[in-house]
């Protein structure tokens, strides 16, 4: 007798799919920060991506934990904060000193001083539903500003006609780990899950038809940076 797939089931089974590629994307800047600690230097890598990711998992956290069948965000969320700040340890590290104390004064003001905010505001201002529907918004709108990180690297696609500085493997995972949590907020009629995800797949799309038409396209010399200063952003919050 043939089984039944339930909604129950569904939503389970793309949240744990979300979980499985989210923590692949979450590993992906390990290269780059083995590098970092092989060199002892950050190099010209920036501390932005990596910070800002950590706002967004600590946000999300704080939004799966006002709701009740939402654990599956937690699950990753947390281990987006664990990653997260891992990374941001080593790269104030080794950053310069100049580049540790923008670093250090960004986390403080971004992680600590607007994190707690937000905390206070929704905790005593916003009351009941309100609540959900406020750091929802705020979520997504943070969510989308990752999204859209690679904004540079296409337009540098467009320009040089090469996809030498875009890693279309990441940019597949990215595509297929925005269709899981677009599945996921969709069958939980949760429109802050679902919403920046559409964005995901988008921008996941544009990138792998890039990828096809200027596959085998070469930069120009002059077209190209020094070794040392191509740093393709590879750091995406995963949904």
């Amino acid at each position: 007798m043939a089984h039944i797939i339930t909604h129950s089931s569904l939503v389970f089974i793309f949240g744990i799919l979300g979980n499985l590629v989210a923590f692949m994307v979450y590993l992906a800047p390990v290269p780059t920060f083995y590098s970092i600690y092989k060199k002892k230097t950050t190099g010209g890598f920036h501390s932005v991506p990596y910070i800002v990711a950590l706002l967004s998992s600590m946000l999300w956290i704080y939004y799966a934990t006002l709701k009740s069948n939402e654990i599956l965000l937690i699950t990753i969320n947390s281990f987006g904060c664990f990653i997260e700040a891992i990374y941001i340890f080593i790269y104030i590290s080794y950053a310069p000193k100049l580049a540790r104390m923008v670093a250090l004064k960004m986390l403080f003001l971004i992680n600590f001083v607007g994190f707690g905010l937000i905390l206070v505001f929704t905790h005593y201002f916003v009351k009941g539903s309100q609540q959900v529907q406020v750091l929802g918004w705020i979520s997504v709108v943070l969510s989308i500003s990752v999204y859209i990180a690679p904004l540079s690297i296409m337009s540098r696609v467009i320009r040089t006609k090469s996809v030498e500085f875009m890693p279309v493997a990441l940019s597949i995972a990215l595509l297929f780990n925005a269709v899981m949590w677009f599945f996921y907020g969709l069958l939980l009629k949760d429109f802050f899950v679902a919403v920046p995800n559409v964005v995901g797949v988008i921008f996941g799309v544009v990138q792998i038809i890039l990828y096809l038409i200027y596959r085998n396209g070469k930069a120009n010399s002059e077209d190209k940076l020094p070794v040392t200063a191509v740093k393709p952003n590879c750091e995406i919050h995963p949904w």
